[in-house]
This record gives C-alpha cells, sequence and structure tokens, in this order.
C-alpha cells in the first residue's frame, strides 16, 4: 500500500477536548496533497458514515455523538476559520485545513471542495472526524513529522480489544497501536511548517511521569469502563468514546490547588500553588484560542464581593504586523507564552487590601476553561455561526477546580 502524506488532527478535549480543533498550516504540503489521485472507490464507501456503525455500536455512536470529534467539520469556530483561511491564503478549497478536520482527504484529496459545500449546507452528510477516520488506520510512521498514519480502505477495522467478536459486517483485528500514545499523536502533536513557531504543541509529553508510568493518552481521553461494545454483546472492559477533555469528568483530575492566605493589617496575601496533573501543555486543544483563567475572589461583611482578579495561561500568537492574531495560519511569531507545561507545579500570588469592619472573609480561587476569545470581529462572527449563539460551547466557562476557605479578621468586628 502507498504510503500516505502526514495527517494532523488536534486534541479535542484534551480537552481535552473543547473542544474545538485547529487549522494545518504549509502550503507546499496542500499542493503535493492536491496532486495524490483519489481511490475509484467511492468515498462514502470507503469512510461510511458513523451512522452506519451506529446499528451494531449504539453505546459507542452516542458517546461520539456528544464528543468533539463529531462537531470536527460543523463548529463554528471552525467554519469561520475556515472561510478566513480560505480568503487570505491561495489554498482556496482548504485542504490543509480538511486533512485535520475530515482526513477522508487523505485518501480524496479532489474531495476537499465537497466538503466545503457540506458544510456550506448546515447540515453536512459526511463525516468530518468518525468511526471510520480512526479505526481505518493500520500503521503509523512515526519518524515522520508528523507521525505518518496508513489507512486501508477495506472491510478490515482495527481497535484495541483482544478477541474481537466475529461478525458479518466487518473482520476485527487487534493493533497494540491502538492502546499506545503514538496514534493520538499522529493527528494532535503539532502542525506542518509551523515548527520554528510553535516546535510541540503538546509539550515534552515522551519525559512525563505519566507516560513514563506507562500511562498513555488513552488512559485519560479514552477511559476504561465496563460494558458492551457491540449491541448485546458480553459485557468486558471497553473504552470511552466521549473523549472527555475540556468536557467531561477528567478535568476535575487535571489540576491541585493549594491556597495560603495571610492577613497583614490593611493589606492580605493568598498564595495559590498550581500542580498541573496532565502530561500535555495546559490548556489544549487550540494553540490560539484557548486559555485556562484563574480567578481570585473576596467577599467581606454581608458576602459583598470587595475584590477580584483575573489570571490568564494561555498562547498568543503575532501576525506579520505585530498585532495578536488567534490563527494560527496568520501568526509568524509567539508573542506570550505561559501555558503550564506538563506537570508544572506554580505560584501565583494576589495582594490586595483587607476587607474593612468585617469579621472575616471569604477566599475563593477557581481555575477555568475560559470561553474562546479574540478580535470583536472573530467572536462575532462565531455567534452568528452558532446555532444556539452565545449559548454555544464555544462560549462555555468549563470549571476546572475550585478552592474556598473562610478566613477571621481579628479586630475588625
Amino acid at each position: 500500500m502507498p504510503k500516505l502524506l502526514p495527517s494532523l488532527r488536534w486534541i479535542l478535549g484534551l480537552p481535552v477536548v473543547i473542544a474545538v480543533a485547529s487549522l494545518a498550516l504549509g502550503l507546499p504540503h496542500a499542493e503535493t496533497l492536491a496532486a495524490k489521485k483519489s481511490p475509484d472507490k467511492p468515498l462514502e464507501k470507503a469512510f461510511p458514515h458513523s451512522q452506519k456503525c451506529k446499528r451494531c455500536h449504539l453505546r459507542v455512536f452516542e458517546e461520539w455523538e456528544a464528543s468533539a470529534q463529531s462537531r470536527s467539520i460543523i463548529s463554528a469556530p471552525f467554519r469561520v476559520s475556515l472561510e478566513r483561511y480560505r480568503a487570505t491564503t491561495s489554498d482556496k478549497e482548504g485542504s490543509m485545513c480538511f486533512r485535520c478536520h475530515a482526513p477522508s482527504v487523505l485518501e480524496y484529496p479532489d474531495h476537499a471542495g465537497v466538503f466545503i459545500k457540506e458544510i456550506e449546507s448546515g447540515d453536512p452528510k459526511l463525516d468530518g472526524v468518525g468511526c471510520a477516520q480512526c479505526h481505518l488506520i493500520s500503521e503509523v510512521d512515526p519518524n515522520q513529522h508528523p507521525p505518518h498514519p496508513t489507512y486501508q480502505l477495506d472491510r478490515t477495522v482495527f481497535g484495541s480489544y483482544k478477541n474481537p467478536e466475529e461478525n458479518l459486517a466487518h473482520q476485527s483485528v487487534q493493533l497494540p497501536l491502538y492502546s499506545q500514545s503514538q496514534f493520538c499523536v499522529t493527528c494532535h502533536e503539532n502542525l506542518p511548517g509551523f515548527e520554528k513557531i510553535l516546535p510541540k504543541l503538546l509539550g515534552a509529553w515522551e519525559e512525563s511521569k505519566t507516560q513514563k508510568a506507562g500511562k498513555n493518552c488513552q488512559s485519560c481521553h479514552m477511559p476504561e469502563e465496563f460494558g458492551e461494545s457491540a449491541n448485546g454483546e458480553r459485557n468486558r472492559k471497553i473504552a470511552n468514546h466521549s473523549f472527555p477533555g475540556r468536557f467531561g469528568k477528567v478535568r476535575a483530575d487535571a489540576v491541585k490547588l493549594e491556597v495560603e492566605t495571610e492577613v497583614k493589617g490593611q493589606t492580605s496575601e493568598v498564595k495559590v500553588t498550581i500542580q498541573s496533573l496532565v502530561p500535555h501543555n495546559l490548556p489544549l486543544p487550540h494553540p490560539g484560542w484557548s486559555r485556562v483563567e484563574i480567578d481570585l475572589t473576596i467577599l467581606g461583611k454581608n458576602l459583598r464581593k470587595v475584590y477580584t482578579e483575573q489570571r490568564y495561561y494561555e498562547r498568543v500568537f503575532g501576525d506579520k504586523d505585530g498585532n495578536p492574531t488567534v490563527f494560527d495560519f496568520e501568526a509568524v511569531k509567539v508573542l506570550k507564552e505561559n501555558v503550564l507545561t506538563p506537570e508544572e507545579k506554580r505560584v501565583e500570588n494576589f495582594t490586595f487590601p483587607t476587607p474593612k469592619d468585617a469579621p472575616s472573609m471569604d477566599v475563593i480561587v477557581t481555575l477555568t476553561y475560559a470561553p474562546i476569545h479574540g478580535d470583536e470581529e472573530f467572536v462575532k462572527e462565531v455567534e452568528q455561526r452558532a446555532a444556539l449563539g452565545k449559548k454555544d460551547r464555544a462560549f462555555k466557562p468549563v470549571q476546572i477546580v475550585r478552592f474556598k476557605e473562610n478566613v477571621k479578621l481579628t479586630g475588625q468586628e
């Protein structure tokens, strides 16, 4: 089987999971992709829609349907970004975008225009990232950057389960690859042509204590459950396919907070120690518009808010004119980089006026995945594209961890 071009899709969820993904760079790669001939087999036959898998795998389908992966070509941030990308680059069909959000174009490069029409219809009939886009990968070449996936487009479906049940729908083959971080990194590590600006999106995950202890990406983002994989099948150990990250219980285990408060007369100090428990940079998935907010709120007499301060862990890109941009395809450098690195411990010190005429104060520290941000035009366009407007999940802050304590104020009564 001929080797394919590099593939990349961002982690969602991790976001992970936003759950929104990024656009890929490197126009020379787009030109090479366009030169590849598509198979004679119709795309919808080679990459059947996940609805077909639903017939036998209802549980998996329902989990996937709630995930960011199922929204890879319909999320409002992606649609706005795709339009901006096509309008400002020579890649008018957005081939480099679809190699992440609809990796079927790796085999069917002349179908990029088809996906554009699907998106513009508002009700796409093709999957962007569905069951077939992952479970037809038979091999990954880690020696290329991004790592090199090979698709096998026949009736063979690959996965991690031992002793798969025989069935009439497809042949099932176990591959160790599906239980390794390398499989996920194939899509979630970096953008081709972007190495000088952002060498490693995930950070040094290979050197993390988590990875060295034998825990892979799937340990957190496809957590083990006990149930049936196919309808009516015997219960066994299975993997969750909602890919929890930004949304999902996994975020509660992402960070540990320790808070120390010291009252010093008219001023008080709060020392917040933040211990990242994840083996990759935080936040993810998108390198331009994802950020984590740390909020300190002080409540004084009668629970009245008397002080608040917010700080952000984020990455800010700069365009050719030096202006901030959330679009990676416009970026020529990084203006700001203060994301939490893998398993990093960081200390934040806050100083504020001690509440007056109060017997005590409430100290509240919250770490949150912040809503999508960017220039006013971008945010407005996302709101307009989203079916739920400002109620779309892109605008939803998601709490990671919260700490609250009551501190006595002597001599303040």
